[in-house]
């Protein structure tokens, strides 16, 4: 099976990694659009743009079956238009974990940690006002401008990233927040970072797991058998870190199956 996945960096690349622990099978194509990020920080029309023209890359030169939006921003701009135009593909997006972090807590206070763009979307909201009203809790939302850059250079335990992530996470910890959804696939990157500020006990949703057996289902049910080798290839349209790259699938069995290309789209 041929997926395509992408991001506007290296964030992605946690739910590729997360797909490598539950998927076989399949040769997985990411695109980092980093010459265009962060996205978070764009208008929904440029964020839409690049999603088509990434989208039609992977068509045609990979002819992939199934495409995760393997971002937050790019979901909340693109992921209805995708859907209506490519019907053939598996479409996937990817959304703040509202929903199990509202099931988790239990001091009812949940952060979200998110891109300006997110948060300001209507599927954010439309989410929020859907999840709350099943429980009561209080959200203490904080937008990270900056924070994917940080992480895309590889400082993600680094002075002014830390000095960011108090800042933020400073009313949250005041006020007994004892979940954080992390609203960017970027953010998963600086977990540590996060749990020295608010204490190993803080719970961190990420959505790369739930996203990996989403694909897994759907991909079953078109009669895909999840057996055999799982290759990986990376493009990027700018520069790229590869040392994070390494240390995203340090841990992973498929690291000495991917190769990293540079593509410019």
């Amino acid at each position: 099976m041929k997926v395509g996945v992408f991001d506007s960096g290296l964030g992605g690349l946690t739910v590729v990694s997360a797909i490598t622990e539950v998927f076989n099978g399949a040769d997985i194509f990411y695109v980092a659009d980093t010459a265009h990020a962060p996205y978070g920080q764009k208008a929904p029309e440029q964020i839409l743009k690049r999603c088509l023209e990434i989208t039609n890359f992977l068509i045609n030169k990979h002819e992939i079956e199934a495409l995760i939006v393997a971002c937050n921003t790019a979901t909340s701009a693109a992921i209805s238009y995708l859907r209506e135009n490519f019907p053939t593909l598996i479409v996937i997006g990817t959304e703040p974990g509202i929903k199990p972090a509202i099931e988790f807590t239990k001091t009812g206070n949940v952060g979200v940690l998110a891109t300006p763009a997110t948060l300001k979307g209507d599927k954010y909201q439309l989410l929020v006002n859907q999840l709350s009203m099943n429980k009561s809790v209080r959200l203490f939302e904080q937008a990270c401008p900056g924070l994917v850059e940080q992480i895309e250079k590889g400082e993600i335990s680094s002075k002014k990233t830390t000095l960011m992530l108090e800042d933020w996470l400073k009313p949250m910890s005041l006020n007994s927040v004892d979940t954080i959804v992390l609203g960017c696939t970027h953010y998963p990157l600086v977990n540590e970072t996060i749990k020295k500020i608010m204490g190993e006990n803080i719970n961190l949703i990420d959505t790369g797991c739930a996203i990996a057996k989403r694909l897994k289902l759907l991909s079953e049910d078109n009669g895909h058998i999840n057996e055999g080798l799982l290759n990986i290839c990376i493009y990027f349209t700018g520069e790229i870190n590869t040392n994070m790259v390494n240390k995203i699938f340090k841990t992973s069995e498929q690291g000495d199956k991917i190769m990293i290309r540079k593509y410019e789209i």
